[in-house]
Order: C-alpha cells, then structure tokens, then sequence
C-alpha cells in the first residue's frame, strides 16, 4: 500500500493512472476517502488520480493534534513529493477546500482548484462554526448516529429517495471516519482558518461548487469566496446540501470535468 511520510507521519494515498496531467482529491472535516467514490470514477483515465487520506482518517496516522491547515499543505507536499507529481489540479470538500485555498498560496504547483462546500473563513463567531460542523459528526460505531448525521449534511429528498445510499455511506464510514480525538484534531485547524482578506494571492483559475442548501457552510460564504477570487468561477447548484458532490454528482461531475479540461 502506498504510504507518503511527513516526519513520522503515514499519509497513506491511492493513485491511479499515467495521465500527462494530474487531479488531486483533499476530504472534508473526519470523512474517509470514500467520499470521492462519486468524482474519482469519472476523473480516472482522462487524468492521473490520487486520492488521499488526510491525517486522522482512513489508513492515515492520527497522531496527537491540534492540527493546522499548514500541517495539511505539507502532508500533501509530501503526498506530491512520493508520486513525482509536479503539478497538480486540487478538488477539496470543505476542510479540503481550505487546504486547498492554502495550498495554492503557498506552492506553485497548483494548476488549478475546485473547491466543494467551503469558507474563506471560520466565522470569528466560533459557536457558531462548532454547531455547524458538529452536524458532521458521528462515531464510527454507532451507525444509526452516522445515519443522522448524513442525512443534515444532504437535502431532505435525497435522503428520503436514496436510503441504499445513505446505507452504504453508512458501512463506508464505520471503516474510513475519523475517531472524535481524530475529528477534534482537525476541527481545530478549522477554527482557525482565514484568507478572506488573501484572495487576491490566488491567482489559478478557481471553481467554487456550492450546495445551496448546505446547513453547514452558508451558501453566501461560498459565494463571497468566488466573487473575490481573481479566476474565481461560482457554481451555485440547486436543491442540494454539503455533501453536493454524492447527492448531485452528475451534475457536480459534469461541471467539474467541464473546468479540468479548459484548464
């Protein structure tokens, strides 16, 4: 299995394909890998895929936190480094996202980002930010918790029409989610988020993919991020919640492809 190290840290990756051009998969607060089960399918051939388990998650080290958002960068440096991969287009869900917005500030090896229900920003109203992503939270052995939680983080009707799903994610999640010592850890590096008054450093061509029903991370912060990007291009979709890349995936999937391949 392929392991990348940063330190003494194991970030462990799954990579596929010899494409010329590379896409790179960063998950959201606690979720394991398969939650691009719906992306990598559609990426795979046409580029060289790699998905990643952030640390604290999946197959990953979970070593003692908090975590912060540059320790993230350098775990994907090194995930880069491991792979030979010298330029990147990045894709990232909501903590993903804002490794991703750092990434690009910080390395120029970023081709372009995608970014999936996320904030420039934790709000300095901290409560508030806790409340919302404890909506993503449950413990990986009690699966009618991880049942609830799925359904506040997709729309009502998805979760009514689609109970095979929500069932799989389930068993998905009992395998790959972070355990809480883990989610607290990387939830930290959240708190303390902010390029809201850095954008103008990110000047790669962004797509900002957006729920407009996401309970977790308002609709107009996602907005707000595409409008002050310099290349920022805002991708509103309709009737979906956080999770708008499982629930809308074609949709999602086709935007997406639209964008790597004019970029």
């Amino acid at each position: 299995m392929p392991y990348a190290s940063n330190d003494d840290v194991q970030l462990y990756y799954e990579m596929d394909g010899d494409a010329e051009q590379a896409v790179v998969f960063l998950g959201d607060l606690g979720y394991g890998a398969w939650q691009w089960g719906w992306q990598y399918p559609a990426v795979a051939g046409q580029y060289t895929t790699v998905v990643m388990d952030l640390r604290g998650t999946g197959k990953s080290d979970s070593p003692a936190g908090p975590y912060t958002i540059s320790t993230f960068v350098d775990d994907l440096i090194s995930v880069l480094s491991d792979t030979e991969i010298t330029s990147t287009h990045l894709v990232g869900a909501g903590l993903g996202g804002m490794v991703g917005l750092a990434a690009t500030r910080m390395h120029a090896r970023v081709t372009s980002l995608t970014t999936i229900g996320t904030a420039p920003a934790a709000t300095a109203r901290k409560r508030n930010v806790d409340s919302n992503l404890e909506m993503l939270w449950a413990s990986p052995s009690d699966r009618e918790a991880l049942a609830e939680s799925v359904e506040t983080a997709v729309s009502s009707s998805f979760y009514d029409r689609h109970p095979d799903v929500v069932d799989r994610i389930v068993e998905w999640r009992v395998d790959e989610d972070a355990s809480r010592p883990a989610w607290e850890s990387q939830l930290a590096a959240i708190r303390e988020f902010d390029v809201a008054d850095l954008l103008y450093e990110i000047t790669v061509p962004t797509l900002v993919v957006h729920g407009m029903s996401d309970a977790v991370w308002s609709p107009t912060a996602g907005e707000q991020l595409a409008s002050e990007l310099p290349r920022g291009e805002w991708a509103p979709v309709e009737n979906a919640g956080h999770l708008v890349h499982i629930e809308a995936s074609k949709i999602v999937n086709d935007i997406l492809i639209g964008f790597l391949n004019e970029h």
